[in-house]
């Protein structure tokens, strides 16, 4: 196929993608935003503007900025608490091994797949395979490699904060999940400890949630941004909060397939050292998901 054909084709496939979103978030919404998400395809942004090679190419959603209850009444750690989230872009589905694969020229997971999530994983790796991401797409990398911090203002990829990371689940909902109150349905969007047997599974194959976004309950807990403190809750900034500044462990989110059902509430938290420098480090249940920096309009 010539060039100028496949690029057509690209955008017309965008289009067409286009034209089934902007679901508006279900009616529990406490705060809905003013547009529902948005598509936005890597690989024909990349093929159409430039030469690069489109091996990173890969779906993200629009996230409109908006304020949401975040927490969980039923967890200690995490006091329900309002929350203000500028706009940003968020990956689709999980990062799977075949993506992996092709930017960083490794596989750590365990469970082979090609479109399977990629885990067995340290925080640092997936740290890394941001900054090479956004090198591949001519972005600058958000995160210093000496250190580990992440420069916000950065238009490259990086890890979700936490509140990020909860604000796309919930997609507007108030919910303990982001399909209801009852874990009844669970298995309709999430892999988990009674269906997955026992191993994770291919990205995409349950429903979304209410903003297009696959796999944000079960399958495999994915990195955050942030560190992890049992009460940092109580002292958050309301707008944009990006964890404290220091500790010991990261925050992971979703749910795994090897958890229980409770674990896959949109305001559940977990935690894990983030394995800096232990090579033998990693889980077979940590897997991750790329944002970055949207030219939407900010939160309220």
């Amino acid at each position: 196929m010539k060039h100028s054909s496949a690029i057509g084709l690209l955008v017309l496939c965008a289009l067409v993608l286009l034209s089934g979103c902007g679901r508006k978030a279900s009616n529990d919404s406490a705060n809905p935003p003013d547009a529902g998400p948005k598509v936005q395809s890597a690989l024909a942004k990349v093929a159409a503007s430039s030469n690069q090679p489109a091996t990173n190419a890969t779906e993200m959603v629009q996230i409109p900025g908006g304020k949401f209850m975040m927490g969980d009444k039923d967890e200690v750690d995490a006091p329900p608490h309002e929350v203000v989230v500028s706009s940003f872009l968020m990956d689709r589905h999980l990062v799977t091994q075949e993506q992996f694969q092709k930017i960083i020229g490794a596989n750590p997971s365990r469970w082979k797949g090609d479109k399977n999530p990629v885990e067995q994983l340290r925080w640092s790796d997936a740290v890394k395979f941001c900054n090479k991401r956004s090198e591949l797409e001519g972005l600058q990398p958000c995160y210093d490699l000496k250190t580990l911090k992440c420069d916000f203002d950065s238009n490259g990829y990086r890890l979700p904060t936490e509140a990020e990371w909860e604000y796309a689940c919930r997609a507007g909902t108030t919910t303990a999940y982001f399909f209801g109150d009852s874990p009844a349905k669970v298995g309709d969007y999430a892999w988990f400890d009674k269906n997955s047997g026992a191993h994770p599974r291919p990205v995409g194959q349950k429903q979304p949630n209410p903003w297009g976004l696959y796999d944000m309950a079960g399958n495999v807990w994915e990195w955050c941004n942030d560190f992890y403190k049992v009460d940092y809750y109580q002292e958050a900034s309301r707008e944009n909060p990006r964890g404290p500044n220091e500790g010991q462990n990261k925050v992971l989110r979703g749910g795994a397939w090897r958890f229980s059902a409770d674990n896959c509430r949109s305001g559940y938290r977990y935690n894990e050292s983030p394995g800096y420098s232990d090579v033998c480090f990693g889980y077979d249940i940590y897997g991750f998901r790329c944002v970055k920096k949207s030219s939407g309009a900010a939160a309220p």
